[in-house]
């Protein structure tokens, strides 16, 4: 199942919720109705957990997880850690991340096995990245670009990539993620991939402007688009 929605009238709905196999977060304000799809979706499988990180609303960009763990901004208030570990699974780590490259979205993509992380990012984090989510860590570019976290979406399904990947490139990522990899868009062309889809294993959300006929360029190969519920 793929859901289209927008958050106060912008697509780039990766950029204020986060999406894995074992809870969901969304920010706080602004309509309602982002959140409700949220919950219309996933609440009978997953917590849907409404907060805010640094007090800030782009949870997204700043936060990276998987269904062992989330890993958040250094930023991030007690109030709000506390907040978001009440609301998890009680499996579920939360660690706060010191680090330069502080909008851990943007430089890290991980599913619940591997990670992808920018190529500048310190060693630090990549072992809490490791310890704490529990994942292979590999150093990748996309298409010559270091935000692997921008540029790429990643389930245990599949992965989607920055359009301008090559063959080769695509085919390389697969046998290292060990998933189907294909390159794309969303809304209307955009290649910033994670800032306009979450996606886990069994549904994806992404901006009101993918149309349904970039659907199916977005999932050209078959078997991924009914991995990722296209």
């Amino acid at each position: 199942m793929a859901i289209r929605c927008q958050f106060e009238n912008s697509n780039e709905i990766g950029v204020f919720s986060k999406l894995t196999n074992s809870y969901a977060l969304v920010c706080v304000g602004g309509s309602e109705n982002f959140y409700s799809t949220f919950e219309a979706e996933l609440a009978d499988h997953i917590p849907v957990i409404h907060c805010s990180m640094a007090s800030c609303r782009f949870i997204g960009r700043v936060s990276v997880g998987n269904k062992r763990g989330l890993l958040l901004p250094n930023s991030t208030t007690d109030q709000e850690m506390q907040h978001i570990r009440n609301a998890l699974p009680d499996s579920v780590v939360v660690q706060r991340v010191e680090e330069r490259l502080s909008a851990l979205g943007n430089v890290v993509a991980c599913n619940d096995h591997v990670a992808l992380v920018h190529t500048d990012l310190d060693r630090e984090t990549e072992e809490i990245i490791a310890d704490t989510l529990g994942v292979e860590v590999f150093r990748q570019t996309i298409a010559g670009n270091a935000l692997v976290g921008s540029y790429s979406v990643l389930s245990n399904q599949g992965c989607l990539v920055h359009p301008r990947t090559t063959v080769d490139d695509q085919e390389e990522l697969s046998s290292l993620l060990q998933v189907p990899v294909v390159a794309g868009t969303v809304n209307r062309g955009s290649d910033v991939l994670g800032a306009g889809m979450v996606v886990n294993d069994w549904t994806s959300f992404c901006g009101l402007d993918t149309t349904v006929k970039l659907i199916p360029k977005l999932f050209g190969d078959m078997t991924l688009k009914s991995k990722f519920g296209w």
